[in-house]
């Protein structure tokens, strides 16, 4: 059964950056792969934990990802499991990335390795990152966002459609 076409089936994601760093904006662009690499991605191997997204001579690399090695790829077919890849942005994209981050001192995380209709893509994020004391407060935040919730489903579930209320 083929999946409905614009499905998104995520390979790895980064789910640190969202703690570490203030994401201000996100792209998606292509990546340069091998055929070993490709089929590897298609077996969930890969990581983006120490992860990042660099600017040399125009052109945008992503150095640090881990893709494993396709376990029948020998010889020719095997390549190195972090080697820096090529990210494919448009030029004008490029540019005005390149400009936010050296004025700004913003850096660019990648968050997630997907296939979107058969294609590899990369989703990036231009990010500020975070002191310390942001990530408590952030984390403080979200804590006190999920009680809330977790009060207004439990207030919720306590009166039910048929006219009973719980009892205690």
């Amino acid at each position: 059964m083929k999946p409905a076409a614009g499905t998104r089936r995520v390979v790895a994601s980064n789910r640190r950056a969202r703690h570490d760093y203030e994401l201000l904006e996100t792209f998606e662009c292509g990546i340069a792969l091998t055929g070993g690499e490709v089929k590897s991605l298609r077996n969930g191997r890969a990581a983006l934990r120490e992860a990042y997204a660099r600017i040399e001579r125009g052109e945008v690399w992503l150095v640090g990802a881990h893709i494993g090695i396709y376990e029948h790829a020998t010889g020719f077919g095997a390549h190195d499991p972090v080697r820096p890849r090529k990210l494919l942005l448009h030029r004008r994209q490029i540019d005005e990335l390149a400009g936010r981050v050296e004025q700004r001192s913003l850096t660019l995380v990648p968050l997630a390795i997907y296939f979107l209709d058969g294609l590899v893509k990369v989703e990036i994020a231009l990010a500020r990152g975070r002191k310390t004391y942001d990530k408590r407060q952030a984390l403080a935040t979200k804590d006190a966002q999920r009680q809330a919730a977790d009060e207004m489903a439990r207030a919720l579930k306590g009166h039910t459609t048929r006219g009973r209320s719980r009892q205690r």
